[in-house]
């Protein structure tokens, strides 16, 4: 699959340099909805934290011996201190722990991933030759944003670092997110409304799968 290379403001890149031909295992796969809707689901399951549990009566601490006279106190009948009656008792009927890991088996993750991008390569990706800026300030980068008719959210993935004028220009406008090819994950990429990848993370990202 070919697809031409432009430059940050929109321009195409002119020479040799202003196509490149993308993989079609890795962009050119046929995207299925359960699939990345199995990714996408493990993904935001993995960044839950574990809930945390209250102590139970079980769990406290406390004597279990009887405290005080069954009758002639004038007070209620008690026992054990443990009871959820008492400060420092256990709480009745507590949130129980629960740790959220689940597990995918890593083929499907990886083919998650090439739907993800594939589907980005029918609608939605664009090839910049690199995220160098000679004006690395945000009213600068805006107007290249502008020229090039990119709006809604726009995902970056540069090489195997994202370029730092680019990434604090971009940090101001919203909708705009970068990150390594390291980074790169199914639900980041189908949550925006355009893919911009350099060469080097085309590059990057096919020696992944191919590795």
């Amino acid at each position: 699959m070919k697809v031409k290379v432009q430059k940050i403001d929109g321009k195409a890149v002119s020479g040799a340099g202003g196509e490149i031909d993308l993989n079609d295992a890795v962009f050119g796969v046929e995207p299925r909805a359960d699939i990345l809707h199995r990714v996408v689901t493990w993904q935001l399951e993995k960044r839950r934290g574990t809930a945390r549990p209250t102590r139970e009566r079980a769990d406290v601490n406390r004597t279990g011996k009887k405290f005080g006279r069954q009758k002639g106190s004038g007070g209620a009948r008690h026992g054990d201190r443990g009871a959820p009656i008492f400060i420092g008792g256990g709480k009745a009927h507590g949130a129980r722990k629960r740790d959220f890991e689940p597990s995918l088996n890593k083929k499907i993750r990886t083919l998650g991933l090439k739907m993800a991008l594939s589907s980005k390569a029918k609608d939605g990706l664009v090839v910049v030759d690199s995220l160098d800026l000679k004006d690395a300030k945000t009213k600068a980068l805006k107007g290249h944003f502008d020229k090039a008719g990119w709006s809604g959210k726009v995902l970056f993935i540069d090489g195997d670092a994202v370029n730092e004028g680019f990434k604090n220009a971009s940090s101001n406008l919203p909708g705009i997110n970068v990150m390594p090819a390291m980074g790169a994950n199914v639900y980041d990429i189908l949550k925006h409304d355009t893919l911009v990848l350099t060469k080097d993370a085309v590059e990057k990202l096919e020696a992944r799968f191919n590795g």
